[in-house]
């Protein structure tokens, strides 16, 4: 058993969890599911994320490659005609200048996902395949695996806004299971619309001891700006603003088109892979491990200025032809490869 590392390890058996065992409840399903970490908006970002996916539609979504459209490039190939057409008569106005939408527009070109052509001195297109809504939920989920009152506190303002700005289908607050008849997580100050999960990180089993409320997306959202302290001097009143339905379905189309591209494995991204106590080992799934540390060691250690960072051997780069990096490319590429086969289509 290899011990978590706090949030971060824990975080990394949630994702785990939800990408074999969702949804927590009931029988399983068949429907696709896309699990991914540390992604969200500006203002927020949410530990794990579950995008329940159509079937049909996310394998129509390998067609325009692994790399994630951003919002300039959906705009363009959600709305290419299926005829040739000078880009400004068939795309809507953006909202921003149209040199943008023509350095999409050639982007696009060049990812083999749109068609264009010159008409004298203007750029027309056409698309190549109808861009699909393949996602059909989106869950989030906070991980605090020691859910105490000081913890909830904290957590309480950030469910807060979710379930105000309606954003996810549901929130969930996932915790460490206890054992006791009565989890604790219960008796703090969590909304009551957030649902609470206590899971196992051992034997990768969850329970729900309190369900969500569905959150309706299609509706317009309220975004909290800024709220009062809520001390004895503070009479402030709460700043927010209405959040229309169109603004969250484009915001809903672009995260779960990164979650799509990185995955809840790209962690090794932000880690030093290529230090020679880097290590993935197997605990039903792989872990990150340092043998200096003798741990799971977190994202934020995992750095160059770590004291023990080592960088790898040149010997170990130089085994096999043509040289392709050491263990730590390797270790890089098994989990890109992992990644991939979550994805129907490649």
């Amino acid at each position: 058993m290899i011990e978590p590392s706090g949030e971060f390890g824990f975080e990394l058996r949630t994702c785990r969890w939800a990408e074999h065992r969702w949804p927590p409840a009931g029988d399983q399903t068949d429907q696709p599911v896309l699990v991914a970490r540390q992604l969200g908006t500006r203002r927020r970002r949410w530990d794990t994320i579950v995008l329940e996916c159509d079937p049909a539609a996310l394998a129509h979504r390998a067609t325009f490659g692994t790399t994630h459209l951003d919002s300039d490039l959906l705009h363009v190939v959600r709305h290419a005609p299926t005829d040739w057409t000078y880009y400004r008569d068939a795309l809507p106005h953006p909202g921003y200048p149209w040199r943008y939408v023509r350095e999409a527009i050639h982007e696009a070109a060049d990812r083999e996902i749109l068609e264009t052509r010159r008409a004298g001195n203007k750029i027309e297109i056409r698309r190549k395949w109808r861009y699909r809504d393949w996602v059909e939920r989106i869950v989030a989920i906070e991980n605090k695996p020691d859910l105490d009152a000081s913890a909830a506190r904290d957590l309480r303002p950030q469910l807060e806004y979710d379930v105000a700005l309606a954003l996810a289908d549901e929130v969930w607050v996932a915790t460490e299971a206890t054992g006791e008849r009565v989890e604790p997580a219960l008796l703090e100050r969590v909304p009551v619309e957030a649902g609470i999960l206590t899971l196992d990180p051992e034997g990768l089993t969850a329970k729900v001891a309190w369900y969500p409320r569905t959150l309706d997306v299609e509706e317009p959202g309220t975004r909290i700006l800024e709220r009062p302290a809520g001390s004895d001097h503070d009479a402030s009143a709460a700043q927010f603003e209405y959040v229309e339905r169109e603004e969250k379905a484009a915001i809903r189309r672009q995260i779960a088109e990164r979650a799509y591209e990185r995955g809840w494995r790209s962690f090794v991204d932000t880690m030093r892979p290529d230090c020679r106590h880097f290590e993935l080992r197997s605990d039903g799934h792989l872990l990150p491990f340092c043998r200096a540390k003798g741990r799971c060691q977190t994202a934020t250690e995992c750095r160059q200025a770590c004291e023990s960072f080592e960088p790898e051997p040149p010997a170990w780069r130089m085994q096999g032809w043509p040289l392709e990096g050491g263990p730590g490319t390797r270790l890089k590429t098994l989990l890109a490869d992992r990644r991939r086969r979550r994805r129907p289509g490649y």
